[in-house]
Parts: C-alpha cells; structure tokens; sequence
C-alpha cells in the first residue's frame, strides 16, 4: 500500500520536460474597452483562463511557441501564437454569434464593468471558494464584497435553513438575484424568529452549486427603472461557466474548533447575581449530543466541472455538481438552550448552462439549476415535566425534558430557455422564458405533542410551502456607432406570474386533543386534555407548530411590465443613461419608475459617476397570505399567537391596511481611478424608503375569538433612510519582469447607517406595533462598518492570502423587551437602560496556502478565523438566539481549518 501512495504521488508530481513559459495580456473590444471573462485557452489542451474586471490576464503555458485561442460570446474566436512573448495586447472583432456579453447595470452589448456607470463588484467565487474553504455562496460573498451581509442563524426556525443575506444593510428581499441576466425566483421561506430580515422573503444563493459559477456580479445602486420590483439596494448576476474547460474539480474537508476561550464559562457567572446555571457546549465539554469533542461542524464539499463543445460554431455545454455534507455545531448556552448553535445540513446540486447556434445569426440557449437540501437544527429545550415543571413535556416520554429538533427538506429548481436572434440593421432580440419553484418542508424530530400525553408520537410532518414563478420576456436592443460616440437603444416587455402555496401537515402537528384524545373543533363540548400534574398542556409539535387545514394557501398573481433603456456616449468622456419601466399588478396596481445615470472621464485614469432613482418592491406573496398559529412567549408567558395573514378579517379588525409596495428613492456619487497596477472606487449612496413592509409586535387578540390570545401581522409599518460609502482599493506587484511572482493587496470597506425616519402605526399604540426590540433588528441589519484587507502572494508553485476582517460594533436590544414589552416611552426608558446589548468592534484572520504539484493538481489547505474570534457582548443570559451571543459580525461557529484537493484535467 506505501508503494502504491509513493507511485501515486509521483505520478502527480511529474513536470513538463519543456521550458514552460508565462504570458500576460489585456482583452479590449473594437472602441479599445476592455473585455470581462474572455475565455482563452492553450490550443490543443486544456488549458486556460478567463480575463478579469480589467481585461487583463496571466497564463502559463508549456512552451514560448504555444497558440493562444480567444473566445468570447458575440465575438469571432482568434488564435494567436505567443512566438516568444510575454505581453499581448488583443482586440476581439465582433462576429456572427450572437449570445449575452452584457454586465448587469447596463444592456449595452458593449458596456464594461470598468466602464459603467454604476459600481459593479465582479467576483470570482471558484477561487475564492478554493482558497478560503467556505462552501456556500452566502459566505463567500460576506467576505468578498463589502457591503453584503449573511451570517448563519440559530434557534430561527426557517432561516435556520436558509440563511438570510443582505446588501447595504436593506432586507434579503430588497436585493434583486439574476442568473446569466434573467431573474430568479424567491425562496417560499418568509423569515419570522429571532432573525435578522424578519418579514422578508430572500432568495437562496446556496442552491445554486459554486463549481458552475463563472463569476458574480454586484451591482451597487438601485435598479428597479431596469429590471424592475426588488432591485432597491441593486442587483446580484449570477453568470454561469460557459467554457469548454473539460474536467475540472475537488474535494474539501473543514471542521470548526469547539474552544470559545479558557474563561468564557466564568464570565458568564460572573453576570448571573450569584445564580450559578448549569452551562452546556462549554470547550467542547457538557454537550446535547453527550460527547466530548475539540472539533465539530464537520463539513466535506465535493464538486465537479465538466465543459464541452457543441459542433464547431460556437456552441457549448456546461454541467456542474456538487455534494456537500455538513456537521451541526455547538455552542454555549443555559439549559433552556442546549442545542445553540447552525444547523447540519446534507446538500446536492447540479447546474447546466448550454447554447447552439441554429443559423447564422440565431441562437438557442438553456440553464437551469437544480438543489436538493436536507437539514437539521436544534430548537429551544423543553424543561422536565413536574407540578411546577414545562407542561410541554410529556413524562413517559422525556422525563429529563428535551431539544426538539426542526429538520427540512428543501427543494429549489429553476430553468431558462431563449432564442437569441440579430435581426436587420443590427438589431438583437432576446427571447425567453423561465421557471423556478422553491418548496421548503418541515419534519419535527425528538419531539411530542403533550396534548396527547404518553400516545404522542415523537415526529411529525409539519407541512411546509412553496413559491412558483413564470417569466416571459422579450427584449430589443442596437447600438448605434455612428450617433456622437455611441448610442445604445434597448425596450422590451415582461410578463410574470407568482403562485404560493401552504400545504398542511399531519394532524399530531398542529391539533390540540381532548381527554379521550380527538382533536378539539368545538371548544365548548370538548374538555382539554389534563396531565398527571392538573395541568392543560398546549398541542401541537413542540419545536414548530405545524401548518393546519386552516392554513392552506393557494395564491396565484401576475404582473405586466414594459421598459426602455437608453445609453449615450456623448462624447470620449462623457457616457449618460436613462431608463424607464411601467408595472402592473393584479393584487395592487401599478408602478412607474425612472433612472438617470452619468460618466464622466476628467481623465484616462479618472472619472466621476452619479446617479438618481426611483424604485419600488412589491409585497411578496408570502407576506400578503402567510398565516400560523404558534407559541410565543410574551411577558414571560407562554402564548398562543395569530400570525394572522394581511387579507384576514383579524388584521381588518387592528386597523391593518392592505399591503401595498415599497417605495425607494436612490442617489449615489462617486468616483474611480487607476494609476499603474493600482485601482480605487468610492462610491456614497443615499436610499430613502417608504412604506417599508414589517412583522408587527404582538397584540392581545383575546377578545377575537380566533383561536389565539394574541395576534400580529405584516404591515407597511416603517419609512428609513439608508446612507453609506462603499471603498473599493486594489493594488498589483509583479515582481520581475517573467510576470511569474505577483503580490496582490486589497481593501474593501463598507460604512453603513439605517435608520428609521417614521413608525406608520396609524392609531395603534407605536410600542406595541413595531417596539424598540423588533426597530433594532431592522437598523442593525449590518454593521456601520466592515472592512476587508487581504493580501496575496502567486508564483509558479506557490500561492498564499492573508485577509483580516473587521466589524463595527453592533448595538441591539435583547429578550427582555419581549418577556416585559414596553407600552410606553417611560418604560422604554426603562428598559433601555438594562436590555440593550452592545458587540464590541471585532475581526476576522483568514490564512490560506496553495501549492500547484504540476498544472493539473493543486493542495490549498488554511484556517478561517483563525484567532478564534466571537461576538463579545457583556453576556447577561438574555440573548434572542438564547445562546452565549446573537449571530451578528462573523456568527457563532468559531475557528474553522480546512483543506482542499482540486484538480483540472
């Protein structure tokens, strides 16, 4: 077997005979800008690389005599010998094909990032994913933009499962997700507790799998005039690999340290007047799961790539896959919350991105994903059963008490098929249709219904819901070489539909029983259950509530918008847009909404940026007929809550008006210049938005004979205005003259405020609507600053990046505002005074090395927080997530260490 590895490892160490050699270069189209995600390859293997945000590109090939092949969608492919060289400077000729070269932010086929009018961060998350070890989209993309925020949730219920993510400190829904430009579904989740972005529903990144992305582009401003409902903080392209880059993958393997440091336990005590708890997840020591462990979380990722050609004019396929497995963690906490900590998950993935050319100048392409997610999370504990013990639990069933646990599956598909055709005089239409559906399911394990005593099974299908979209769209575009320096002319039109569903789940779920253990529908014949102790235990599965027949939901709405786009380059300097977008919806009306852009080049490595906008987000589905009864504790007691849906009677009765669409205004300023290897953006933003759509506080329901003693709701409840700058700084050292050894340093920073201007709670008491626990929630969405700085190291063989991360101080209120709810600003006072909680400023080390043995296999192996950092507020026992802290900055998972195999054949 050792001479077997010993062949093994020869056989991947083994070197070219031939002299290889480096080449550098920039991509430019025929106006001499450059070009993003130019594929080239080394002709005759498999070798290649794509340009990055400035064109440019290194690439080691065997031999000074290689021939370089460039290939670019809506461009005729050139072969090029390198003869030697170790610069090229290459324009591309637009051809006949005729696919998507467009950057989000603008639909001109020849707008470049760097030359937008708008900032756009582009983002090349298979690197990053290789380097650092992070495994999902949402994680990548927390450290590599600066001003997108998602940090894992715990004792959530829902976001649990997905995490909730945001950009410039908005919500999950205000951020507007493409794939190769076309817009993608929402997940049917719509966050509710304990989470950061409650009341909103986001879209999933994570199902979409990492080894087929191509790169990710952000766009920092608002968009709705162009893409329509949601793009208020701005829009996120997800571009997937269209290359013909053969086999390529890895294997990856992490895990997180359980050490939260040596005096953390005794901190805790020390704020507890003398109460000496019992702690659980302390040093790996006192677990749930009853192990000793110095490692946990463990996560294994595998993923492959495979591209290839179709035919010999253009056209191509992509797959991609990925498996990943993932460990729960845990966490300090008390003994009311002895599974804290991010939930396990087992994951599958697959994506396709293709195209064929039908004719000269016609096009067919397709793309889909499809994500398959199992999870597993703890939910709060349920205490010992006892005459003055949790009524939850039943006896004969868990005579200790118990952690029930909320698992998922999660299903998110979504498909894209278009014809793309170049009609006469140079017109290009786009033609397409798309479908996505996501459908998230909850199975309650470890748990009982207590109403049914010793029968009580131990799980149950809670039921779930679903969120289906179509669009079909149609666009036009030309541009016009010949009007001043370039004239781009796009409209099109876009009709969607939206159908969200909530299925119920099995009667134990969500049934309160009687005492001879038929569930109760006429209260008033039907005497409750009674335990051994004279005590009415509350039904349902503890855990999570399962949906009832009562909650069924099948909504269906559509919507007609039509656009106009307009880009002008005025002259060598001077680049000015427009836009313009009428909307209409069958459940609320209609919208009209306006951009107006400009560039101005003060000089070849210097220009000035602004914008103005208006946008709009219509109210979701989900938040329009979303409807639960669950258990809430409210003033210390145990409560029966309404979440009453906005077209209920119930909300009629509290005043609640129909659910309309936000509305946003946008203004953004900036700036970019370069000077050699160096490159800067700053841009600052101001985003005003009105009729914000929120999760209400609860209110006493107890005179309604709903079924429940309080009630709350989705409302258009908040105005807010959002200000910040965004600071973007890039630096390049090649350090001789074979372009062979490079070092890379970057800083990208984000300060951020939200605050909210007005509470729209009309004649409803203002602390109960929306009180100061549920305000810093929504302001503290983000932190006021977060800053990246990494530097990087390439060579031949080696390559090394260090990033330091670091957050702002985080100020919230904690859980006693909701166990003693302030009603009026006396008691706010009050309150303020003991329940606000402040996370000091922190930051994050990440360390990562890599070692190519030949330019087929590659090792990466480091550490990500590698200083074992946590949030760190003054711990009093009262945190919402009910462990030692809340997931804000960098979460609550610790140190995490890593390694990665990957190879390209």
């Amino acid at each position: 077997m050792k001479n077997l590895l010993l062949i093994a490892i020869s056989i991947i160490t083994i070197e070219s005979v031939n002299a290889q050699h480096l080449v550098k270069g920039q991509v430019f189209d025929s106006r001499n800008e450059a070009l993003v995600g130019v594929n080239i390859s080394e002709k005759g293997t498999l070798n290649g690389t794509a340009t990055d945000l400035d064109g440019t590109f290194t690439l080691e090939v065997a031999t000074s005599s290689a021939i370089l092949v460039f290939s670019y969608t809506g461009f005729t492919t050139q072969e090029i010998a390198v003869e030697g060289k170790s610069s090229l400077s290459v324009t591309m000729i637009e051809g006949i094909t005729i696919g998507v070269v467009q950057v989000v932010g603008s639909r001109s086929y020849g707008r470049t990032a760097t030359n937008s009018a708008a900032p756009i961060d582009v983002i090349d998350v298979s690197e990053i994913a290789s380097a650092t070890g992070r495994g999902e989209i949402n994680q990548i993309m927390q450290y590599a933009a600066p001003s997108f925020n998602a940090t894992k949730q715990s004792g959530s219920d829902g976001a649990d499962h997905i995490d909730p993510a945001s950009l410039r400190g908005l919500g999950p829904d205000q951020t507007l997700v493409l794939v190769n430009g076309k817009r993608r579904h929402h997940s049917s989740l719509v966050n509710v507790f304990g989470t950061r972005g409650r009341g909103n529903s986001g879209t999933d990144l994570n199902a979409i799998p990492i080894s087929a992305i191509k790169r990710i582009e952000v766009l920092r401003d608002g968009a709705s005039a162009q893409y329509g409902s949601d793009a208020i903080a701005g829009v996120i392209n997800v571009v997937l690999k269209d290359g013909n880059d053969g086999l390529s993958g890895g294997i990856s393997y992490g895990t997180y340290s359980t050490k939260v440091g040596a005096d953390y336990a005794r901190q805790i005590f020390d704020t507890q007047d003398g109460w000496e708890p019992e702690l659980f997840n302390i040093e790996g020591k006192n677990r749930l799961d009853g192990k000793e462990k110095s490692f946990d979380g463990n996560t294994t990722r595998l993923d492959l790539n495979y591209g290839f050609n179709l035919g010999t004019n253009g056209g191509y396929i992509n797959f991609g896959t990925e498996y990943l497995a993932r460990d729960r963690t845990l966490r300090p906490g008390f003994d009311y919350r002895k599974g804290y900590g991010s939930a396990a998950a087992d994951q599958y993935q697959f994506a396709l991105n293709a195209a064929m050319p039908l004719a000269e100048k016609t096009e067919f392409y397709l793309f889909g994903t499809k994500g398959d997610r199992d999870t597993d999370a703890n939910a709060f504990t349920r205490g010992a059963p006892g005459a003055d013990g949790d009524d939850r639990s039943v006896t004969s069933l868990y005579p200790d008490g118990f952690t029930p646990r909320i698992t998922s599956k999660i299903n998110d598909d979504a498909v894209t098929a278009g014809i793309r055709h170049e009609l006469d005089h140079g017109w290009k239409s786009d033609f397409s249709h798309s479908y996505g559906k996501n459908n998230f399911h909850y199975f309650i394990k470890g748990t009982n219904n207590a109403s049914l005593g010793s029968a009580s099974p131990t799980s149950f299908d809670a039921g779930g819901h679903s969120l289906a979209m179509n669009v079909t769209s149609v666009g036009l575009s030309n541009y016009f070489e010949t009007i001043a320096k370039g004239l781009n002319i796009a409209f099109g039109t876009e009709y969607r539909s939206e159908n969200f569903k909530i299925f119920a789940g099995e009667e134990g779920s969500y049934a309160n029983y009687d005492e001879n253990g038929i569930a109760i529908t006429n209260p008033a014949v039907q005497q409750p259950f009674v335990n051994e102790f004279g005590q009415q235990p509350t039904g349902g599965s503890q855990g999570f509530p399962g949906y009832s027949t009562a909650n069924v939901v099948d909504q269906f709405r559509s919507n007609f918008g039509i656009y106009g786009d307009v880009e002008l380059n005025a002259s060598d300097q001077l680049l000015v847009g427009g836009a313009l977008r009428y909307e209409n919806y069958s459940d609320f009306g209609s919208t009209f909404n306006y951009k107006l852009s400009s560039r101005y080049s003060i000089s070849e490595n210097f220009a000035l940026r602004a914008s103005i906008s208006s946008g709009f987000r219509a109210p979701s589905l989900a938040q329009i007929h979303y409807n639960l009864i669950f258990n809430n504790i409210v003033a210390g007691e145990s409560l029966s809550t309404l979440l009453a849906s906005n077209t209920s009677t119930v909300a009629k009765a509290f005043g609640i008006q129909s659910l309309k669409e936000e509305k946003a205004q946008n203004f953004a300023v900036g700036f970019t210049m370069k000077s050699g290897g160096f490159s800067a953006t700053v841009d600052g933003y101001l985003i005003n938005v009105d009729d914000r759509i929120i999760l209400t506080d609860v209110f006493d329901a107890t005179e309604l004979n709903v079924g429940a003693e309080a009630a709350q709701f989705f409302a258009n409840g908040v105005d807010t205005r959002t200000s910040g700058v965004d600071i973007v700084l890039n630096y390049k050292l090649y350090l001789d003259d074979s372009y062979a050894h490079a070092i890379n340093f970057g800083v990208a920073g984000n300060f951020n405020r939200t605050k909210i201007e007005n509470i729209n709670s009309g004649s409803l008491n203002e602390f109960t609507f929306f009180g100061p626990f549920s305000q810093a929630y929504l302001e503290a969405a983000a932190p006021d600053y977060k800053f990246a700085l990494n530097l990087g190291f390439v060579s031949h063989k080696w390559d090394a990046s260090l990033y330091w991360t670091q957050f702002s101080d985080v100020k919230i209120q904690d859980f006693q505002w909701i166990d003693s709810p302030a009603t009026n600003q006396a008691e706010a006072d009050a309150l303020y005074a003991v329940a606000t909680d402040i996370y000091k400023a922190a930051g994050t080390l990440d360390l990562s090395l890599g070692y190519k043995f030949n330019s087929t296999i590659k090792l990466s192996f480091g550490a990500n927080n590698i200083l074992n950092r946590y949030p760190t507020p003054q711990f009093d026992g009262w945190t919402d997530q009910g462990g030692f802290n809340d997931s804000v900055q960098m979460g609550s998972d610790g140190a995490y260490f890593f390694a990665r195999l990957s190879f390209n054949l």
